[in-house]
């Protein structure tokens, strides 16, 4: 196996100082063109130049007063009774999140404790005044800009509401537009059989034609039926009557008879008009005398 390894490890060298030359000789060549080789760079060391970086900040660091820089170096604020004992910052688990952010917080308590009285002796309000009025983050233009939005908004969604409301109300119209329809067929249908019935005899009621909740009998309507025979006919039935007849049969009404060739007088002859009207009679009904 040792003897394997070596080989193969002398192998690699040769074919790595084999690959060397070959690259020397393209070189002297002229094969080599840029672009087809990188350049590896240097990986960069990294150092803590301390001396540099206390000159650095040296140099921007002011000698400002306490009020411009506002700065304070606390710890957590003191537990109240009946809680848990304080939490030193050094013992506090990073990865303990609720214990991280209440350091923090309590921590944030012990600097307000301790620089509002510092405040208060530079004569430092902390409290805003009623009639505090603060200049607005943006400009009158821009929220002009945004008023003008939400106006646009309000407009187009009061539309769309609208909208939503019409088709509601359209399709509640088309509800109640189907229940009359279905209502009005059933009532149609109802009086159909009602009709059916009085005809066959089967029922003397109709109820659709109640006008204050009372049924007319059959005896009933016979009644006024007679009540109106008795005042007789009216005028445009009487012209009717006149003109065309009081109605019946017509065929055959004028055609000769028994009795009207038993009326024929024994000689034969008749007057004018009798024979007139006799021929006439007799062409309309078929027959012709001689």
């Amino acid at each position: 196996a040792m003897a394997l390894l070596a080989s193969v490890s002398d192998s690699e060298t040769d074919s790595e100082a084999l690959s060397d030359a070959e690259l020397q000789e393209a070189f002297v060549r002229g094969d080599l063109k840029p672009g087809l080789n990188v350049e590896l760079e240097a990986p960069k060391r990294r150092r803590n130049d301390v001396a540099g970086l206390g000159q650095c900040l040296a140099e921007f660091r002011r000698d400002l007063s306490w009020l411009e820089r506002l700065d304070v170096t606390v710890g957590p604020a003191p537990e109240l009774p009946g809680q848990q004992t304080p939490v030193q910052p050094g013992s506090v688990d990073p990865e303990d999140d609720f214990r991280r952010e209440m350091t923090f917080y309590r921590q944030a308590q012990a600097a307000v404790l301790a620089v509002l009285p510092r405040l208060h002796q530079h004569h430092i309000l902390t409290k805003r005044p009623q009639d505090y009025f603060a200049e607005m983050a943006k400009s009158d233009q821009q929220m002009q800009k945004i008023r003008q939005k939400l106006q646009t908004k309000q407009a187009a969604m009061a539309k769309s509401e609208k909208a939503k409301q019409l088709r509601a109300l359209r399709k509640y119209g088309k509800k109640v537009q189907t229940e009359v329809l279905q209502k009005r067929q059933q009532e149609k249908s109802k009086m159909m059989t009602a009709i059916k019935k009085y005809q066959k005899g089967f029922s003397d009621r109709l109820d659709f034609l109640e006008g204050d909740d009372k049924a007319l009998s059959r005896g009933q309507k016979e009644g006024a039926k007679a009540k109106q025979m008795k005042k007789g006919p009216s005028a445009k039935r009487r012209y009717k009557n006149q003109k065309f007849g009081f109605g019946g049969r017509k065929k055959g009404s004028k055609r000769n008879t028994k009795e009207s060739y038993d009326d024929v007088p024994a000689s034969g002859k008749l007057s004018k008009s009798k024979a007139k009207s006799t021929s006439r009679s007799a062409l309309v009904g078929g027959f012709r005398f001689g």
